[in-house]
């Protein structure tokens, strides 16, 4: 029997279970705003209440689950996306701030040959056991792949440097992996860490299997000079 809730919803004409992909009840017009967004390359245009993040978004207005809720406080990096080619807590994002980004979840990254080559390589180095925190974690990896500069952990500020084992742990510190299989996190990214794409390009920034140099000389065309 349904609660109050679940009546006041029935009597609104609302049903408590939203289907993926289906619309879902919102405030008054004085309270939304039409959103238009690029999706894994497909544009997208949903009405949505000023109060929706980009996460529930995805998940419940157009029905992209891979994109997991965990923490929903933008601590566990299991919600992460990219936008605009940056990697993004969606928990955290309102909807309607991402009007005109380009949107890109766990769905897109594999193409019409396959899997995405960090995709692989997490299935090599059997990089995940539940596979909760694994799209946040190819999501964020494939955006910090682009990324140049130092870190916390860099000693010399002023360097681009290699992404050795700490560089990667620091630079993903941001997506937390209950089971705990970080070694093997950190030997996938390590396998795809050179790159002869452009930064900014996170789908280029990746190398095709595990021949990649270690360290890698260098992450992305147009990285400083000394990264090696």
């Amino acid at each position: 029997m349904p609660g109050c809730g679940g009546r006041l919803n029935q009597a609104a004409g609302r049903s408590n279970r939203p289907c993926p992909g289906y619309p879902v009840a919102v405030m008054d017009n004085a309270h939304v705003t039409l959103v238009s967004l690029t999706v894994n390359g497909e544009p997208r245009t949903v009405m949505a209440d000023n109060r929706l993040s980009l996460l529930d978004l995805l998940r419940e207005r157009l029905g992209l689950t891979g994109t997991k809720k965990g923490c929903d406080h933008g601590q566990c990096g299991a919600c992460t996306v990219l936008a605009d080619g940056r990697r993004v807590n969606a928990c955290l994002a309102l909807a309607v701030a991402c009007d005109g980004a380009s949107i890109q979840t766990v769905e897109g990254l594999a193409g019409p040959g396959g899997l995405h080559p960090l995709q692989q390589a997490f299935l090599r180095h059997d990089a995940f056991q539940c596979g909760y925190c694994t799209p946040g974690q190819l999501c964020s990896a494939i955006g910090m792949l682009t990324e140049t500069g130092p870190s916390a952990v860099t000693a010399d500020l002023a360097a681009d440097p290699p992404l050795t084992p700490g560089e990667i742990r620091e630079r993903m510190s941001g997506n937390l992996c209950r089971c705990g299989a970080y070694v093997n996190i950190v030997a996938a990214i390590s396998s795809e860490a050179s790159s002869g794409g452009e930064a900014g390009d996170p789908l280029a920034a990746i190398s095709f299997g595990d021949t990649a140099p270690y360290p890698p000389a260098r992450r992305a065309a147009g990285s400083r000079a000394g990264a090696s």
